[in-house]
């Protein structure tokens, strides 16, 4: 085990984007276009019949077609977590997902022992791939 220590002052440099895979790039990029929709992130690159990727501005969050040919799969343990503005958008999110085709991991409501603790719901993708929408403290103004 390593003994690093995180460096609060100094900015955060991951995560860069995360990807999940697809065997219906189609399909998933529907998905993903309402999902991402809520946070206003869109389609910021496009390789036709390998990957869409959202963004702001940059690469955020991808979908792809595994590129050995081989199908894509739900990686065990794997989890993609997308921070929300409010509790409100953690609703909005776990609803969206749902209702495009997705299936319920956990309604959202506060996790952890007192009432500090984030406030989150978790959810799979039409394939299987699991995520988390969560809001930690106040919500923004």
């Amino acid at each position: 085990m390593n003994d690093i220590t995180a460096q609060p002052d100094k900015p955060r440099g991951l995560p860069g984007h995360s990807t999940v895979g697809t065997n219906d790039l189609d399909a998933a990029a529907a998905f993903y276009d309402k999902l991402l929709g809520v946070f206003g992130i869109g389609r910021v690159l496009v390789q036709p019949g390998r990957a869409v990727y959202y963004g702001h501005q940059a690469l955020e969050f991808g979908v792809i077609s595994p590129l050995n040919g081989a199908p894509a799969n739900v990686g065990n343990g794997g989890m993609v977590a997308f921070e929300a503005r409010s509790r409100a958008q953690v609703h909005e999110v776990h609803a969206v997902a749902l209702a495009a085709g997705g299936f319920d991991e956990g309604a959202p409501g506060p996790r952890g022992e007192n009432s500090d603790g984030p406030y989150c719901a978790y959810f799979r993708d039409p394939e299987g791939n699991k995520f988390l929408v969560y809001r930690k403290g106040p919500d923004e103004a």
